[in-house]
């Protein structure tokens, strides 16, 4: 008797371990841990049906279809492998076939089995194709039977699928909740609808439940991560990313999009780096000869940068797949390369005007304003500034209510690229478009004392002087911008012979810098005369 009792002992444990086992491998499934759930299901899928089928479904989940067909295929009768393939057949565009097997499972639903539900809904749910008001029905017949908390999420989130069932689903996840067996899953699905709802304090109160319910779940990071990089709020991405990577698998598209990351929290070297890694793995990609070019772009190592778009470009056959950015960065690598190879130059300028062109030409957006911006800051930055300025002038000229900032550079860098009458227009129109904006007056100014480089016709005077009178509130007249206007006038009245007026102004440069050799030179002059001029 004792013998029997050791026997049946031992077979109960067995049964318990593989039971756990089976709950662990679909608890690594749910948390997207594909690989690792697949490596915890194979020794138990010949034995166990469910076992089987989320190794199938752990299969889809890396992007093995025909190995989830193998899986499923091995016992093709039973339910669960029915539902797989289902989901194969979803994914196949074979629609009809999948539906007529998914109603064959639940015709034959048995009067306390809640399990064919389930699996049929799930099999709509978590694919594309399928009838969701079907998938909601079977979640609900399946909780007649079995109030699990799987049942409320899959529930929840067939209700997300629904343009109008936000408040739905949110029901079904506070009821998974009260199950406490999911919490940490449940927990992450609030987190999300509280985001989308764009009610932050909540949905980081969730993320944070979502983690202190099961630490070892990898979703609430993930999640907080692109929260985060929605929000333009890289650095806490990354943080959250790096966490998130920590407790995954770490699979390709994870890596991708860590490496984006990094690029987008201007961590440049590392993200390139990180597509360089992938690559070496054999885990190839175009998108990742993107990252690398802007990448080397950025960090002004333009050779780099052009090579790595030019790979991009051939190896990206599908053109749906280019976006703007794409002929940005191109346009402004060859103008830096244009910058720094005069005997190309002219190639790789026409090259950059064919890569800015054609994103203007593939640019939908009514306002162009940001794609005018980045083009601009490309000449900016190879140091071509008329050429930027010409951008900000298109901007003006196609947006006339467009930000104090715009009609600013407009003027600035036709400033600094010499174009003087253009920078003249822009101050001009932005004087009369914001007449409370000190920066419009100063820089009128600025344009004229620079056509009038010696001081002799007096185009700056009173340009300076409505400047210097000018009195916004929160205005701030800077000293090094002062010393401009002071020293013009100065020269100015000097040039004219006018004694009084000439060192009025050049008594406020001493003010300011008593050792200033040319407001030195020109008291000397007035106070001893001499026939040599002083030197501005």
């Amino acid at each position: 008797m004792k013998r029997v009792l050791v026997i049946v002992s031992a077979t109960f444990l067995a049964l318990q371990v593989r039971a756990q086992s089976v709950e662990e491998g679909v608890k690594l499934y749910n948390y997207e841990r594909y690989e690792s759930a697949k490596q915890a299901l194979l020794p138990l899928a010949a034995n166990n049906p469910e076992a089987n089928y989320y190794l199938g479904l752990s299969e889809i989940g890396l992007d093995s279809l025909d190995a989830a067909k193998a899986v499923f295929g091995k016992d093709p009768s039973n339910f669960y492998n029915e539902a797989g393939m289902a989901r194969v057949l979803f994914m196949e565009g074979k629609k009809d076939e999948a539906g007529k097997l998914l109603n064959d499972i639940v015709d034959h639903a048995k009067k306390k089995d809640w399990e064919r539900y389930k699996v049929a809904a799930d099999a709509i749910t978590y694919t594309k194709g399928g009838d969701i008001n079907s998938a909601i029905a079977w979640y609900q017949q399946a909780l007649e039977k079995n109030q699990d908390a799987m049942i409320y999420i899959g529930l929840g989130d067939a209700y997300l699928k629904m343009q109008t069932g936000g408040g739905e689903a949110m029901n079904n996840y506070e009821k998974a909740v009260e199950k406490g067996t999911a919490n940490s899953l449940a927990y992450s699905r609030i987190g999300y609808l509280w985001y989308v709802a764009h009610n932050y304090d909540d949905a980081l109160k969730s993320y944070n439940q979502a983690k202190d319910a099961d630490p070892a779940n990898p979703l609430p990071y993930r999640d907080l991560a692109q929260a985060y990089q929605r929000a333009g709020k890289y650095e806490n991405a990354l943080q959250n990313d790096e966490e998130y990577l920590s407790k995954s698998d770490k699979n390709i598209n994870d890596q991708i999009n860590y490496a984006n990351i990094l690029f987008l929290a201007k961590k440049y070297p590392e993200a390139a780096a990180k597509m360089e890694e992938l690559i070496g793995k054999g885990a190839e990609k175009p998108y990742m000869y993107r990252i690398i070019g802007y990448s080397a772009y950025e960090t002004k190592d333009y050779p780099k940068a052009l090579s790595n778009m030019q790979t991009f470009f051939s190896k990206e056959k599908d053109t749906s797949e280019l976006i703007n950015d794409d002929y940005i960065y191109s346009g402004k690598i060859y103008i830096a390369m244009a910058e720094s190879d005069s005997v190309n130059a002219r190639q790789y300028t026409d090259s950059a005007t064919a890569y800015f062109n054609r994103a203007v030409a593939n640019d939908t957006a009514a306002d162009k304003s940001e794609l005018y911006r980045a083009v601009a800051d490309g000449y900016k930055d190879a140091k071509q500034y008329g050429e930027a300025g010409k951008w900000y002038g298109k901007i003006i000229a196609a947006k006339p209510d467009a930000p104090a900032l715009d009609y600013f550079y407009w003027g600035y860098w036709n400033y600094f690229g010499k174009n003087y009458d253009e920078a003249a227009k822009a101050f001009a129109q932005m004087k009369t478009k914001y007449p409370k904006e000190g920066s419009a007056y100063y820089w009128i100014a600025r344009v004229a004392a620079a056509k009038d480089s010696e001081a002799k016709t007096g185009g700056a005077v009173q340009p300076y002087k409505d400047w210097l009178d000018f009195n916004a509130e929160g205005y701030e007249h800077k000293d090094a911008d002062l010393m401009y206007a002071y020293q013009y006038l100065t020269y100015y009245y000097y040039n004219q012979k006018n004694k009084a007026e000439a060192m009025t102004w050049d008594a406020k440069i001493l003010e300011k810098d008593p050792s200033n050799e040319f407001a030195l030179s020109i008291k000397k002059y007035f106070e001893t005369p001499q026939k040599e001029a002083p030197q501005k």
